[in-house]
């Protein structure tokens, strides 16, 4: 029985899709995939099975499965063996929801450096489906030291089509991710008001709570030292602050001008200080903030509908740093130099929209939510996925304006 590697490269607007996996030469297994309500999009299709076919029931119990790769008329791929469990918070109480993704094994998917880890996230909220593509795109423009990349695909999960994903890596740390060259002394660190108390936690003196991404397992006196160094940033933050100072040993203001104008921008709810607030940091530098997360309910989708007005600023750290001059001078500055990559994002959409149309027709067929206001994540309603393309436009259009005047 003789075993090939196969690698199929594939050219699309979407971008450059490589795939590999291996071929048996005497057999080939497929997962059955109905397209007849549905029909084939432009973009690639994944199946996923679970064993007894077995439902996604919480972000905990990870469920065996099987995945492949579907093209127009075929399967791009073999069989690939994984796990697939719920993701999110909030989203994961939605009728679509996303889904943590672990392979047996580590796949390079659609171009993208190999990995074990991934996530589709669902966008259910977000009736543009663009709002976290468009977002990842500000900060991979603006050179974020690390940003996710992803792919929109179509899912049928235990032989139901559950509509247009955007499968993407997940935040983690290893060399193709965020890189801190697997050094134990690094930390990556998420705001997370949201953990769950089996998660390594330590509280700031203001109340914040911390959720130790990295290392995965470290024992209660270097969760104590995490923890002084917090309350001693938070107690230097309270005092006057010395600009050169604070970017020499507390927070690299440069990186932190290019993550702060992506979730200013985006009015990103998430990230008033609540979850998803990403930075890392090493004992005796200072700290590096990102990758930026979760963008479904920004851009005025979610309680926070208006383009004006700060929304970042004068929250939590930030009311705090920006009581300093020259870090303001900072802030201001970077925009006023960068500000044409968001004028890109906005020109952008459309172009973006137009690669994921048919999916879109598929996906508002399978969720009828367009024009719906009813549950607490649809804020607003649309007579078309055109209109609400054209609704998120129009209000980046009106962030750009109003942040050009209250510089």
């Amino acid at each position: 029985m003789r075993i090939k590697k196969i690698v199929l490269l594939l050219f699309s607007s979407l971008g450059f899709i490589s795939c590999v996996w291996e071929s048996n030469d005497n057999s080939q297994n497929f997962l059955p995939l109905d397209d007849s309500e549905y029909p084939y999009a432009g973009i690639p299709r994944l199946a996923i099975e679970t064993e007894d076919f077995l439902e996604i029931r919480n972000k905990k119990d990870e469920i065996p499965a099987k995945l492949q790769i579907y093209g127009e008329n075929s399967p791009l791929s073999n069989i690939l063996y994984l796990t697939v469990r719920g993701r999110g918070n909030s989203s994961l109480t939605m009728s679509k929801y996303g889904m943590k993704l672990e392979f047996d094994d580590k796949q390079s998917l659609f171009g993208m450096p190999p990995d074990r880890d991934w996530a589709l996230i669902a966008n259910h909220a977000d009736k543009t489906l663009l709002k976290n593509y468009i977002s990842f795109k500000i900060a991979q423009w603006l050179n974020l030291d690390y940003t996710p990349h992803g792919v929109f695909v179509e899912l049928y999960f235990n032989r139901d089509y559950k509509g247009l994903y955007l499968l993407t890596e997940t935040i983690k740390v290893s060399k193709n991710r965020v890189d801190l060259s697997k050094s134990t002394e690094n930390y990556l660190i998420e705001v997370d008001k949201k953990y769950d108390p089996d998660n390594q936690i330590v509280f700031s003196q203001s109340g914040l709570s911390f959720r130790i991404r990295y290392p995965k397992i470290i024992d209660s006196t270097r969760l104590v030292h995490v923890q002084s160094f917090l309350n001693q940033w938070e107690s230097y933050m309270s005092g006057d602050i010395d600009y050169d100072t604070l970017d020499q040993k507390w927070i690299d203001v440069a990186t932190y001008s290019k993550y702060y104008w992506v979730e200013e921008f985006a009015k990103n709810i998430d990230n008033n200080f609540n979850t998803s607030v990403y930075f890392s940091w090493k004992p005796g530098e200072s700290m590096h903030f990102g990758p930026v997360w979760d963008f479904d309910l920004s851009y005025g989708g979610y309680k926070v509908l208006e383009a004006e007005g700060w929304y970042l600023r004068w929250n939590k750290w930030n009311k705090h740093l920006f009581k300093n001059q020259k870090f303001t001078k900072k802030i201001k500055d970077y925009w006023i130099k960068n500000r044409n990559v968001f004028i890109a994002a906005q020109d952008s959409l459309k172009i973006y929209q137009q690669e994921i149309h048919k999916a879109a027709e598929n996906n508002f067929k399978r969720w009828p939510i367009l024009g719906s206001t009813f549950l607490w994540e649809f804020s607003q309603g649309y007579k078309s996925h055109d209109e609400a393309v054209d609704s998120l436009r129009n209000w980046m259009q009106q962030r750009t304006i109003w942040i050009d005047k209250h510089l």
